[in-house]
């Protein structure tokens, strides 16, 4: 199978006055294409700043990174940013939508940094939104959706560019427990379909529909294992 990530020796250290903090102290960790890998740990664990680093917000005081077969860990923003649009989709706990645009126009969003004509975006927003079951939702703005739909808008928008992986950092954490489920039984058709999902969260039941699990405890991997207890749900497309 395909490696998708390198990680070698990725350390991070941030220095607060005259203060050393260790984020990171060395991770090594590979992904293949189409896995379905969840990141957890308690707080301070390491579990933000290494999902940082893994979707190129952040650089590594020392190690490697390979992502796609591109080396990213030394380079700088502008082309760590490039990077980042092209091969990694995001999905946040907030949500993180344009409050004034409609569903459509905040799909839309990442094919205008990547230079798409206006119909060509608007098509394939359109398709996108239909994939994720709100065709009937895409001229609503965010304060029109229920949490769910706007997630949905959200994941869309994360799809739209074809990324090669889509990191998601507590996807359900600002959802009801049915809204949760349908939201990863959404992770789960997106999964089938070929992407590979890095899941970051807290939550024990969440991090079971992924198929492994790594744990991160003071800066360190503490375990990385194959979860054999999947939860699966069918994909909901109403809500």
């Amino acid at each position: 199978m395909e490696e998708i990530i390198s990680l070698s020796n990725i350390a991070r250290k941030y220095t607060i006055g005259t203060e050393e903090i260790h984020a990171l102290k060395s991770v090594s960790l590979k992904i293949h294409k189409n896995e379905y890998v969840a990141l957890m740990g308690p707080s301070g664990s390491g579990k933000s700043t290494l999902m940082n680093i893994l979707g190129c917000l952040d650089t590594p005081s020392s190690g490697e990174y390979i992502l796609n077969n591109i080396s990213v860990a030394k380079m700088l923003d502008n082309a760590l940013a490039e990077v980042r649009n092209k091969e990694i989709g995001f999905v946040f706990q907030t949500f993180n939508l344009l409050p004034r645009s409609t569903a459509l126009e905040n799909v839309a969003l990442p094919l205008v940094y990547a230079g798409i004509g206006k119909t060509e975006r608007e098509k394939t927003a359109a398709d996108t939104l239909t994939q994720v079951g709100l065709a009937n939702r895409m001229t609503h703005k965010p304060n029109e959706l229920s949490g769910g739909q706007r997630q949905r808008v959200a994941i869309a928008r994360a799809l739209v560019n074809k990324p090669a992986i889509i990191l998601a950092d507590e996807p359900t954490g600002n959802l009801d427990s049915k809204t949760s489920v349908e939201i990863m039984g959404l992770f789960e058709e997106i999964h089938k379909k070929g992407n590979t999902i890095i899941l970051v969260t807290h939550e024990e039941d969440i991090a079971r529909h992924a198929h492994r699990i790594v744990r991160l405890k003071d800066g360190l991997v503490e375990s990385d294992s194959l979860n054999d207890n999947i939860i699966t749900v069918s994909a909901r497309t109403e809500m």
